[in-house]
């Protein structure tokens, strides 16, 4: 049945929506980065990006180019743990790379199969792996290790963007284990306009929603005086366009990393997305001259390429069932 879809998809249209996404993804991570060194108030940004793409959808339901969900409020009640859980794993992404260099947020990040292989363990239904993809783990385990270790210096990393980027791992888990069987049952019935792009906009509405008070609770006092030093600095024009084109760039990224998913399964998107932080990591290095040592490159293409094995052995099931009477 896969492969009959993934038959009528054209390869073109599939090259075109990864250049696109890769695109995407490594003009948000700098037009991020760039606002984030301007202002000190993280949760901020990552909630007015989310308002970017809740315009973004908005204009497209509105004049028609994409037809509007059409949701019960038990679908919506279903889609609110996702939405919560892709709120965290988006600010706290914002929040690692706002403390830390890109680069090293980007290689704890590589440890996302990690946090993923215990939730399929821990939250029912139980999700078992095959073993090599266990095994997997320890490489990208001991890269990412090997990767905080400075020559001369032994372990030194930046501990708060470290905690920050797991948080993201932990959360990004939650929200594919918690997410995959509602989203499936809201694209699997039609009447309910829930493709691929509809499923990104309500989940990043839902998002925005729970990011609002993180920002009223953690940077509501300071806001306005944070504010004021950062157009004073940078002036408001350039803090505006930078946040806002990482919020354009975040949505269309993830729009399209959701519209690819859709044609070619999880394991294809899981390994390209591996490749994808490749990108990244060496953009954010030369860009914003972010120091590698031999040890963090070392460590993080090990963990990369584990990262790698993951998406591919975790295709094969653990126990296979083929036996007829």
């Amino acid at each position: 049945m896969s492969a009959a879809k993934k038959g009528e998809t054209s390869p073109l249209k599939l090259i075109a929506l990864v250049v696109a996404w890769y695109a995407g993804n490594t003009l948000y991570n700098i037009y991020n980065k760039k606002a984030s060194n301007m202002i000190h108030a993280h949760w901020f940004v990552a909630c007015a990006q989310l308002v970017v793409g809740m315009v973004w959808s908005g204009v497209m339901w509105t004049t028609g180019i994409r037809k509007k969900p059409n949701l019960n409020a038990a679908d919506i009640t279903a889609c609110i743990p996702i939405g919560l859980f892709a709120c965290l794993a988006h600010a706290f992404s914002v929040l690692a790379m706002g403390v830390g260099a890109v680069s090293f947020a980007q290689i704890v990040k590589a440890c996302e199969p990690v946090f993923a292989a215990v939730v399929g363990l821990v939250v029912p239904p139980m999700d078992v792996k095959p073993m090599l993809a266990y095994l997997m783990l320890v490489p990208i385990i001991g890269g990412v290790g090997l990767a905080c270790v400075k020559e001369g210096k032994g372990v030194d990393i930046n501990y708060t963007a470290f905690m920050y980027a797991s948080i993201a791992n932990l959360a990004a888990a939650l929200k594919g284990k918690l997410g995959s069987s509602v989203t499936k049952a809201l694209k699997g019935d039609k009447s309910k306009n829930m493709d691929s792009a509809n499923v990104y906009a309500v989940m990043n509405i839902i998002s925005f929603l729970f990011t609002v008070p993180m920002v009223v609770i953690a940077e509501l006092s300071t806001l306005g005086e944070e504010w004021d030093k950062a157009t004073a600095e940078h002036g408001a024009q350039a803090l505006i366009t930078n946040i806002a084109l990482s919020g354009f760039f975040y949505y269309i990224y993830n729009e399209f990393a959701f519209a690819f998913t859709a044609q070619v399964g999880a394991v294809t998107s899981s390994v390209l997305n591996t490749a994808k932080r490749v990108i990244i990591i060496v953009v954010s290095t030369i860009l914003f001259q972010e120091p590698m040592e031999r040890n963090t490159i070392i460590g993080s293409a090990i963990a990369i390429c584990g990262t790698f094995g993951y998406s591919l052995a975790s295709k094969k099931k653990a126990a296979p069932k083929k036996k007829s009477a």
